[in-house]
C-alpha cells in the first residue's frame, strides 16, 4: 500500500523532518545521556523551551490569531510569532487556515485532521501524506493584513532554526562548551520539538477520542482532564468546539487551563485585552439541554439537539 502512494504527493520535507526528530530522539540522546548525563541548566532550558513554545502555540496560535479570543499588544504578538515559529509548527498564517477548517467541517472530508479517517490520520498522518493540493488561504484574510503576520510567514523557517536548534545551543555552549551545546541541541531542541509537536498532535487525535461530552454531542471533539495536562489546557475539547471564541478552554475555575491563567494575568499587565467569554447563563442553558437530551435517550425516546 505504502508503494502505491503517488511519491509525487507525499509530503517528503515534513515526513523526513517529523521521523527524524523522532529517531534522534530514541537513539542519539540516550547515546547522550549514558556518557554525559543531565544537570540542572540542561532540564530548566528543556522545561523553558517547552513553556515558551507551547504557551506560543496555545495562547498564541490558537487563542489568539485562530479564533481571535483576546487582544495583544505588538511586543507580544511578536514574541509569540518568533517563538512560536520555533516549535516547527510552519507560520501562524497556515497554521490558522488549517485550524478554521477543522472547525468548519470537523469530522467532514474537508477537515484537515478529520477523526474518521483514524487516529493515525489525525494524529500525524495528514501532515505526512497530503494527497490534496494545498487548499488556498481564503479563509485568513484578516491576518493577511497583519504586517506582522506576512513577515513571520516569509521568514518561518529560518526564525524555526534558530529560535528551535541554534538559540538553546548556543546557550548550552555557553555554559558547558562543547558537550553542552550537543546535550541542549538534542534535549531543548531535538526532543523538545517532538513533545512540543505530539502534545499539539494530540489536540488533534485523543481530544476527538477520549473524554465526556457535556457541552454538545454535534462532533467528535471531547474534554479531558488528563489531555489538558499534556496540551497546555486545550484538553476541554468539546467545550472549545462549542464555544470556539472563549479566551478560555477550561471553563470552570477548578479546570486545569494554564493557557487561560496566562491569558488572564497577562491583561493585568495590560499586554492582552478584550478577552472575549461566553455568558455563564448560556453555558448553563447547553449543558442543561445536553443532560435532557441524554435523559431522553435512556428512556427511549430521543430528542433533537438544537
Amino acid at each position: 500500500m505504502f508503494l502505491s502512494l503517488p511519491s509525487e504527493r507525499i509530503n517528503w520535507l515534513t515526513s523526513s523532518f517529523l521521523i527524524g526528530t523522532a529517531f534522534l530522539t530514541v537513539t542519539a540522546l540516550p547515546v547522550y545521556l549514558w556518557q554525559f548525563g543531565i544537570d540542572w541548566f540542561q532540564l530548566a532550558m528543556f522545561f523553558g523551551f517547552i513553556a515558551v513554545t507551547g504557551f506560543s502555540i496555545t495562547a498564541g496560535y490558537h487563542r489568539l490569531f485562530a479564533h481571535k479570543s483576546f487582544e495583544a499588544k505588538w511586543p507580544l504578538r511578536l514574541l509569540v510569532l518568533i517563538f512560536g515559529a520555533g516549535a516547527f509548527e510552519n507560520s501562524v498564517l497556515m497554521w490558522t487556515s488549517e485550524h478554521r477548517r477543522h472547525h468548519k467541517h470537523t469530522d467532514h472530508e474537508e477537515d484537515p485532521y478529520d477523526i474518521t479517517k483514524g487516529f493515525f490520520h489525525a494524529h500525524i498522518g495528514w501532515l505526512l501524506f497530503k494527497l490534496n493540493p494545498a487548499p488556498p488561504f481564503d479563509n485568513v484574510l484578516d491576518l493577511q493584513n497583519d504586517p506582522l503576520v506576512r513577515w513571520q510567514h516569509r521568514h518561518v523557517h529560518l526564525l524555526a532554526v534558530f529560535v528551535g536548534f541554534l538559540l538553546p545551543t548556543l546557550l548550552g555552549f555557553l555554559w558547558q562548551g562543547w558537550p553542552g551545546a550537543l546535550g541542549a541541541f538534542l534535549i531543548s531542541g531535538v526532543a523538545r520539538v517532538v513533545v512540543v509537536q505530539h502534545c499539539t498532535f494530540f489536540i488533534n487525535s485523543a481530544c476527538h477520542t477520549l473524554g465526556r461530552q457535556p457541552y454538545s454531542t454535534r462532533c467528535s471533539a471531547r474534554d479531558s482532564l488528563l489531555l489538558a495536562f499534556f496540551t497546555f489546557g486545550e484538553g476541554y475539547h468539546n467545550y472549545h468546539h462549542e464555544f470556539q471564541h472563549d479566551y478560555r478552554n477550561g471553563v470552570k475555575p477548578w479546570q486545569y487551563d494554564p493557557t487561560k491563567w496566562l491569558i488572564w494575568a497577562l491583561s493585568k499587565l495590560h499586554l492582552t485585552s478584550r478577552l472575549r467569554r461566553v455568558a455563564p447563563e448560556k453555558i448553563e442553558a447547553t449543558q442543561r439541554t445536553i443532560a435532557r437530551v441524554r435523559r431522553s435517550e435512556l428512556v427511549g425516546s430521543p430528542e433533537p439537539v438544537n
